[in-house]
């Protein structure tokens, strides 16, 4: 018999509670699994049944794998911010809080790497709602700007007027692409990864540094108009 889903009339009723955990089971199993067997190997039944309940309650709770995923993006990035807060509490220099937010980031994502691996080929396809460039993906990409954009908000960094608000969505994009170079970083505990970081940070500390000047100003122009153009 299929488990009835929780009410959530009442709040702390233990039925919502009961749902809840059922949530976070089927969850967590799911990521289990997509670390052990890969994501194109994982189905929804095979998560149902490691989980212990019926494949009916696992599909009302994540109508398909694919929810499952959007589901540890945002977990992903609740973590990320968790695991950054040190570092934004104690450092105001722009280059420290940076670095701090991208190896916080890494250290959240590391667990999963065989399995970001073998999913990055589902998640990189253009049209796949699992890019993190996709409307379903917008939830967990405007909170890891926000986070970047609290990077420079609490930094003592003097940034360009006409830079400024368009920086954070820019340093998630740097993101990106350090996450790219860790999928297929096959060094030991993917120290090569760690290296960019620390090597690339400083360059953009500087290049962030020296926006406010006059003389690159029409070269940051000429960035930002690039920027819109390939937006639309």
């Amino acid at each position: 018999m299929t488990e009835q889903p929780a009410q959530t009339t009442t709040a702390g009723d233990p039925a919502t509670a009961r749902g809840e955990q059922t949530r976070q089971l089927i969850r967590d199993t799911a990521m289990r699994l997509f670390r052990e067997r890969g994501y194109a190997q994982t189905t929804m039944r095979a998560i149902a049944q490691e989980a212990g309940v019926a494949v009916g309650n696992a599909y009302y709770y994540f109508g398909s794998k694919d929810h499952l995923i959007q589901e540890f993006y945002a977990q992903s990035q609740v973590e990320h911010r968790a695991a950054a807060q040190p570092v934004l509490d104690r450092e105001e220099a722009f280059g420290p809080r940076l670095a701090g937010v991208l190896h916080a980031g890494i250290d959240v994502l590391t667990p999963s790497h065989g399995f970001a691996a073998t999913f990055f080929k589902t998640a990189a396809e253009p049209t796949s709602p699992l890019s993190p460039f996709s409307a379903e993906s917008s939830g967990p990409r405007e909170a890891a700007i926000d986070l970047f954009g609290e990077v420079l908000a609490g930094s003592t960094a003097t940034v360009d007027a006409e830079l400024r608000p368009q920086l954070p969505e820019l340093l998630w994009l740097a993101y990106m692409g350090v996450i790219l170079y860790w999928v297929h970083d096959r060094s030991p505990g993917q120290t090569k990864t760690r290296q960019l970081i620390d090597g690339a940070v400083p360059l953009i500390d500087r290049l962030v540094a020296l926006s406010r000047l006059r003389v690159l100003r029409p070269v940051t122009r000429q960035v930002l108009d690039l920027i819109r153009t390939l937006r639309h």
